[in-house]
């Protein structure tokens, strides 16, 4: 019988690909020895343990092990990736129906969640660096000026580190929060590594979401909910409503697996590799650090003047980055990774004479006028167009380059001919995107009623 999906996954793998993308295992053997899983690949049989339940277990042990090592009162393994997590976090932090600020660089799943809860929120745009050609960090300065206009915002939600590695300042800006009465969420889905390497910023932070399946030697989709302030059964509660009711046991046993990897030789491994990522920085053209841009240290984002290019000529060499975009490759190094793996791309760096400076990128134009809250747009009938067909319409899903999945408009939101123009600017390629159906933002409309509950900075 025809297996098309494990032939071409086969093929792939015994090409021998260099894997600069995710899962951060990168094809190596995952700690512990782990075999072809179904050895272990149990579900609740009254010796396994139960993700959800009230008794302790095996599996709140583990969890426990996370929460001491990484400094949180509670931790949640997660079998849905970090979107499980950010639909857990913000029901647990912000409920159904009330405001939040949000950063507008966040990702989809945060988009999605305020629609399923109907929160209404209010947008932190990231200053552009034009350098760099990507956005910074969120300045606590405007978190600030935002609690001040919305006091009854109580829910911040933020991405540290973004795509790129930008880092914001996280205990600056819970503290920020903290003095208006308000909690922190961060995404920090890329930053699963950074507190092995000494990072202590999340814990500052009420709630904190972390794919280890992104940068650590852990499967697909297995990720932590992490939170100061609240107890696990009250993670477990609303898990359980996002969370599949037979969550993996493969994928909770390598969280736990990695957590010990990772509390010895993972932490040497992963040194070495923030070692040679700064070479690499030093010897080609890449994002780099400086006064008030912090980056994660093994995010190696490369810079072209034909972004796209280059991914496409490290691609038929055999190496795949995480993304491309008009002026960056990205590339996700981890403890997987060792002198061959970066001998290998330097390899390819010095055949393509494709770096160079970042190609010039405009800054994203003004985020669009809210028309429906994003609840609306998600259950609105829709109809798909060709996206040059769009202007005047609504946007009834994110429009955006994925990865990283960052709208430049956003569920709800009138398209103009701006962000026509920006898309086609930055190489987006997608020519026909979904919108709201003729009639739902007229008089009397959803979009009406929408007015008082959507602020936009």
């Amino acid at each position: 019988m025809p297996t098309p999906l494990y032939d071409a996954l086969r093929a792939l793998a015994d090409s021998r690909p260099l894997r600069l993308d995710m899962p951060g295992h990168h094809g190596e053997p995952l700690p512990g020895g782990f075999p072809w899983p179904s050895g272990i690949d149990f579900t609740e049989n009254g010796r396994t343990g139960d993700l959800f339940g009230e008794e302790p277990d095996e599996i709140q042990q583990a969890e426990y092990l996370w929460a001491e090592r990484l400094g949180f009162d509670s931790c949640l393994f997660l079998t849905g990736g970090s979107t499980q997590g950010i639909h857990t976090g913000l029901a647990l932090l912000a409920g159904a129906g009330g405001a939040v600020a949000v950063d507008r660089g966040s990702h989809r799943s945060v988009y999605h969640a305020l629609a399923l809860l109907d929160l209404a929120p209010t947008f932190l745009p990231r200053p552009w660096l034009a350098e760099e050609g990507v956005t910074g960090p969120i300045p606590p300065e405007m978190v600030e000026e935002t609690l001040n206009a919305h006091p009854d915002i109580k829910t911040v939600c933020i991405t540290s580190p973004t795509y790129y590695g930008v880092l914001s300042d996280v205990p600056a800006i819970a503290a920020v929060c903290h003095a208006h009465g308000a909690k922190l969420m961060v995404d920090g889905a890329h930053g699963a590594h950074l507190p092995f390497l000494g990072y202590e910023g999340y814990r500052a932070a009420d709630v904190v979401v972390m794919s280890a399946h992104k940068t650590l030697p852990a499967p697909g989709q297995a990720a932590l909910l992490f939170a100061n302030g609240f107890s696990l059964p009250e993670l477990q509660r609303w898990g359980s409503v996002y969370g599949s009711s037979s969550p993996s046991y493969v994928l909770m046993a390598a969280l736990d697996a990695v957590r010990a990897y990772m509390e010895g030789e993972g932490t040497a491994r992963y040194r070495d590799t923030v070692r040679r990522v700064g070479e690499l920085r030093g010897r080609w053209p890449a994002l780099r650090e400086r006064d008030g841009l912090a980056l994660d240290p093994t995010r190696l984002v490369l810079t072209s003047p034909d972004g796209f290019a280059l991914g496409s000529a490290l691609r038929g060499r055999g190496i795949y980055p995480e993304m491309a975009d008009k002026g960056h490759v990205v590339c996700i190094c981890t403890c997987a990774d060792g002198s061959a793996e970066f001998g290998r791309l330097e390899r390819a760096l010095g055949e393509t004479a494709l770096t160079g400076p970042c190609a010039p990128t405009p800054p994203p134009p003004k985020a669009p006028e809210a028309v429906l809250t994003p609840r609306q747009a998600l259950f609105a009938p829709r109809v798909r167009l060709p996206l040059a067909d769009c202007a005047g319409r609504i946007a009834a899903g994110q429009i955006e380059p994925y990865p990283p999945g960052v709208p430049v408009i956003a569920p709800g939101e009138r398209i103009e001919k701006k962000h026509l123009a920006y898309l086609r600017e930055i190489g987006y390629n997608r020519d026909r995107t979904d919108i709201i159906a003729e009639g739902r933002d007229g008089e009397g409309g959803p979009g009406h009623e929408a007015d008082h509950r959507h602020h936009q900075l």
